[in-house]
This record gives structure tokens, C-alpha cells and sequence, in this order.
């Protein structure tokens, strides 16, 4: 049986984080990282669907969904600063081991945690999101430009379409077969969150940012090959955003690796998230066991 999605604000480093939260506290915890330009909105249904046998918690971060957004004068809009918000939640919610779901931008933020703390990761899904520069392809060939000169705008007029009215949809339906299946309402609500004041300001500022993840790219590396975790990869392979060729990459560095290819876009939950949420499912099954449902325990005795 499912469980209700609850909904809550924690105060964290001085900045008021929401969070979904979803399952038995008991249950083994998958921490789910949103991408650009969403919020944790995009785990809805996957929440749902393990929430009879897990503990799930996916936070928005400041500028992104129902968190804070602080002015940029009173807050750095960084990939670290965003590890460090998750890492504190983690700490409030005293939640010690949990597994990571990494997609887009909560990719970075897990490495990051995944480094620091390897001890506390008992498996990694990655879901389009990065580790090598084999998966920067076009679609970065503006934001690579930002990286060379900060002022340039011609790069910066390019990449305010991303998060504009079309390029949300674009996103969403992009690589995606049947894109009648990918909802408007997420494309719809992610512009409300977009369209506060100053918010285009720090999405610039986080693509100028996200030059310092690649810069950790052999740290992560590093990290994976000598603390091997347990990882699932589930990936929309029609992605333009983050290409299959940076899903192929880890194949250089994880052993326990189980690698799944969907014919869909970069939001692949969206268009498969029946097949991907049982792919989970078995893999979590498999490899953290699960806390079993009332239901079930009962029958038994």
C-alpha cells in the first residue's frame, strides 16, 4: 500500500528548504536530487510508488520549486553551497546511510556528498546526470562559452531560452516518442518558480558555477573507483541534454554497475516512469533490502 507524500519546510544554514518526504521513517532512505529547471515536483510519482517500502526524501533547492530564494547578494548560488543545504537536512532528518538518486544538477550535489562521506552511500541510481566530460556535448557549447568570458552575451542571451516558456517545454518533450504521455503542468509550474524576481540572475550565475564540478570530475572518478559502490544507471538514451555517452562513461570506473537505456528524453520519468520505478524497486530490493509492508508482515504470521 502507498503511503502519503508529506510536505515540509526545515530552516537549514539559515534558509528555509522544502521537502518531500514519503514512507516509513524506518525504511531504508532514498534521497532523490532534482535537475534544472524543476524542483523535487519531478519525483512525485516515483515517491508514491516505493513509498510501502521506503523512506524517500527530496528537497528543492533555494531558487528552485517552494524553497527560499535568498538575493544573491545574501546568499552564492553554488553547486557547494547546494551540497552543504542537503547535507544539513540530512543531519536534521537524522538520516545516517541512504542511498542517492542523481539526476541533472543533483548530480554534482550528490558526488559531492558521495566523496565527502562514502561511508553514509549504500547505492547510487543516476538518472541523466554527469561525471565525465564525455556527456557535455552540444547543448553545453554555449554554457562553455559563459565559462571562458562570464560577460559575454551574446552566450547569455542564449542561455535565458532555456528557461523560457519554450525551452521548459522543449526540455520536458525533447527525445520523447510520444510526448502527448509528458504532462504541461510540469513545464507550467516550473515557469511560476522561474519568473520570481531575480531568479533568470541565478540561473546564470549556476550555469558560470557549474564550471567547478567539472574541475571535480577526477575527484568523483576517483571516488568511484576506489570505493566501488553499488550503482543503477536508468537513462532516457535520446537525451540532448546529458547524452548517453556520459551514461557509457561510468562504465570506465564502476564494477557494480547495472545500466538501463530508455527510448525517452532527459525527464525520462515523466514518459517511463512505470519501468523505471520497478527497475528501483528490484535494485534497492536486491541490494538494501526493504522494510516490509504492515500488510504483508501480517499475512505471514
Amino acid at each position: 500500500m502507498k503511503n502519503k507524500t508529506h510536505h515540509h519546510f526545515a530552516k537549514i544554514n539559515g534558509v528555509e528548504i522544502f521537502y518531500r518526504e514519503a514512507g516509513p521513517a524506518d525504511a531504508p532512505t532514498l534521497v532523490l536530487l532534482h535537475g534544472y529547471p524543476t524542483s523535487s515536483h519531478m519525483y512525485r510519482n516515483l515517491m508514491a510508488d516505493l513509498s510501502d517500502r521506503y523512506h524517500l526524501v527530496a528537497p528543492d533547492y533555494p531558487g528552485y520549486g517552494r524553497s527560499e530564494q535568498p538575493p544573491m547578494a545574501d546568499f552564492a548560488y553554488t553547486f557547494e553551497n547546494f551540497a552543504a543545504l542537503v547535507e544539513g537536512l540530512l543531519e536534521h532528518l537524522q538520516i545516517r546511510q541512504y542511498s542517492l538518486y542523481l539526476m541533472d544538477y543533483g548530480a554534482p550535489v550528490g558526488w559531492t556528498l558521495a566523496a565527502k562521506y562514502p561511508e553514509k552511500i549504500q547505492t547510487l541510481i543516476v538518472q541523466n546526470g554527469c561525471a565525465y566530460e564525455e556527456g557535455l556535448e552540444a547543448f553545453w557549447d554555449p554554457i562553455k562559452a559563459l565559462w571562458r568570458d562570464r560577460n559575454d552575451q551574446e552566450a547569455i542571451s542564449k542561455l535565458r531560452t532555456f528557461h523560457n516558456a519554450e525551452g521548459l517545454k522543449w526540455q520536458y518533450t525533447h527525445g520523447v516518442p510520444d510526448p502527448s504521455v509528458v504532462s504541461p503542468d510540469n513545464w507550467e509550474l516550473d515557469l511560476t518558480h522561474l519568473l520570481r524576481p531575480e531568479n533568470g540572475e541565478i540561473q546564470i550565475e549556476l550555469f558560470y558555477d557549474y564550471r567547478n564540478n567539472v574541475k571535480q570530475y577526477p575527484k568523483w572518478q576517483a571516488y568511484l573507483r576506489t570505493h566501488n559502490p553499488e550503482m543503477l544507471i536508468v537513462y532516457g538514451k535520446n537525451d540532448y541534454i546529458f547524452p548517453a555517452s556520459g551514461a557509457e562513461a561510468f562504465k570506465k570506473d564502476v564494477r557494480n554497475l547495472e545500466y538501463h537505456l530508455y527510448d525517452t528524453g532527459h525527464f525520462a520519468l515523466e514518459s517511463f516512469g512505470d519501468e523505471i520505478g520497478a527497475t528501483i524497486r528490484d535494485f534497492l530490493d536486491r541490494k538494501v533490502g526493504a522494510r516490509k509492508p504492515a500488510s504483508l508482515v501480517a499475512e505471514r504470521a
